[in-house]
């Protein structure tokens, strides 16, 4: 696979995981729903995002040697961090459809 491929992958996986991470907590959970989140759905949300962050780090490392793999993910992992925290900031409701997911019912999942 092209490395371009392969580091797109990993950008996306990383913007899913902050995004996940971020609406595990209640602050932000209440950004999106008035009421507070199951313990359930802030801990498939915390699973999601750390498996997202994994992934993004295994397209990384498919991508490059792992000292320069680690490097861009680092990158990576601080460009997410900072958009998620500018779309909190402006419209939180575009992290509503990451909220969905986090309330599938794992039987309901492919």
């Amino acid at each position: 696979m092209p490395d371009a491929v392969l580091l797109g992958a990993a950008l996306l996986c990383t913007e899913l995981g902050m995004g996940w991470l971020a609406l595990a907590m209640d602050v932000h959970w209440k950004q999106l729903h008035a009421a507070n989140p199951r313990s359930r759905v802030a801990a498939r949300l915390r699973v999601l995002g750390g498996s997202a962050l994994v992934a993004s780090l295994a397209f990384c490392l498919a991508a490059d040697s792992a000292t320069m793999a680690v490097l861009v993910w680092m990158m990576l992992l601080a460009v997410s961090a900072v958009t998620i925290a500018f779309v909190l900031s402006i419209r939180p409701r575009l992290l509503a459809p990451l909220a969905a997911v986090g309330r599938l019912k794992p039987s309901s999942l492919p």
